[in-house]
């Protein structure tokens, strides 16, 4: 609905309660043919294209918070698709061309923002493995281009380009298609979108468990009663191993935590995203001023959502290496996101053994980027109980078999995803 700006000021004054909701609220029906659980940007992608490109509707998507409020609202917003590997490649350009059109198709403004990702060279090798990786994204039909340290200190003036640093900059690696996007908003839009199409989201509704007969599930049990479902697919994050063992599944990974961190505002000083290839470091700036900007792992495994001061030191130390007028800059606040760790850092979008469960997990770094393609590929591997060609090779049962995408040097450092 529009608003006129005589509504908006009134709207203003009576504290918003005349807003009419961007989605439904309904109470849960007893039976769907379609459940979700995980209410991030994956889940609601994954019940938008059951809707749109499958004519699944009757979905429920059970969010144990509120939308917007897991890891979704907790990453640094890069999209990017930059990865060597043809599995990985082929996936994640899908993903960076949906993102192109993502705000017209869900009529709604993801501030989708493509400034660019660049990956800074440190060392001959370093250099070398782009080289490999930006002429294997050329053949993919990617875009990749080679910045010399002139170049880069053309465009990035406050980057440290001199001798000086422990590791100075030989060059770097540009996608100029990548960039960022406003986290929230790519959960509201589609959220308002799928609810649209008539897919029910069930907030503030915590699974507790799954009701199996034989081989299948037939019911999840929540916080708000027990919903029967035809099929279930789950893409919960970092929480993947717990809710997957609820119905029975051991997955091979981790949880762990990842922080960001965010300056006070700044006027406009970097118009892209860098990564700081020496180290686990990468920074871009929001639309608002402040600096975005994250680190490594804590390397134990953890579902504490918070940060901690010894990651905060040193991505702070990484940071000042590439840009030292960071020494000036005030921290405004640090955040931690848990995130499922695969074996060879690749995501699994899959059947799994029990016959109408669908798991949607292991993003590693990347799951923000991935969320449209994610959905995508998911919806239709849970519509015709088989993978899209795109996930066709990310399945759980490639760590039995050895056929892993161990995609080294497609993350911010050249030793991991």
């Amino acid at each position: 609905m529009r608003y006129s700006i005589f509504s908006l000021v009134r709207q203003a004054f009576a504290g918003h309660r005349g807003w009419d909701e961007a989605w439904r609220t309904p109470e849960p029906k007893k039976q769907y043919d379609v459940v979700i659980v995980g209410g991030g940007g994956h889940g609601l992608a994954t019940a938008y294209y059951l809707a749109k490109n499958h004519g699944v509707s009757n979905v429920a998507v059970l969010e144990k918070g509120y939308i917007g409020g897991g890891n979704t609202g907790r990453n640094t917003t890069i999209v990017r698709s930059n990865y060597m590997l043809d599995d990985n490649a082929h996936f994640y350009e899908w993903s960076l061309k949906l993102w192109h059109q993502l705000s017209t198709d869900l009529n709604y403004n993801t501030m989708f923002s493509p400034r660019g990702v660049l990956n800074l060279a440190h060392t001959e090798g370093q250099r070398d493995q782009y080289f490999r990786r930006g002429n294997r994204m050329l053949l993919n039909g990617i875009d990749a281009e080679w910045m010399t340290r002139e170049d880069i200190a053309r465009f990035i003036p406050h980057l440290d380009c001199s001798d000086n640093p422990r590791f100075p900059i030989l060059g770097g690696l540009m996608q100029r298609r990548g960039g960022t996007a406003r986290h929230d908003a790519v959960a509201w839009g589609y959220a308002r979108a799928a609810s649209a199409l008539g897919v029910d989201i069930i907030q503030n509704c915590e699974v507790q468990g799954f009701a199996r007969e034989g081989n299948r599930v037939v019911a999840v049990e929540t916080s708000r009663g027990r919903i029967g479902a035809g099929k279930v697919g789950i893409a919960v994050a970092g929480n993947s191993g717990r809710v997957a063992g609820m119905v029975g599944l051991k997955l091979p990974i981790e949880t762990h935590v990842l922080q960001a961190f965010v300056s006070e505002p700044l006027k406009p000083m970097l118009d892209t995203v860098v990564t700081y290839g020496a180290g686990h470091f990468y920074m871009s700036q929001s639309d608002k001023g402040e600096l975005v900007m994250g680190g490594d792992l804590d390397f134990y495994p953890s579902y504490a959502q918070k940060g901690n001061i010894p990651i905060l030191e040193e991505a702070v130390a990484a940071g000042l290496q590439m840009f030292p007028i960071l020494s000036r800059v005030r921290m405004m606040r640090h955040w931690g996101g848990v995130m499922d760790m695969t074996l060879d850092g690749s995501p699994i979008i899959a059947k799994t053994p029990i016959d109408n469960f669908y798991l949607n997990g292991g993003w590693c770094y990347g799951g923000f980027k991935a969320t449209p393609a994610s959905g995508w590929v998911f919806a239709h591997t849970i519509a015709h109980d088989a993978p899209h060609e795109l996930n066709r090779a990310h399945t759980l049962e490639r760590f039995e078999t050895g056929h892993v995408i161990d995609d080294k040097g497609a993350g911010p450092v050249a030793q991991w995803h």
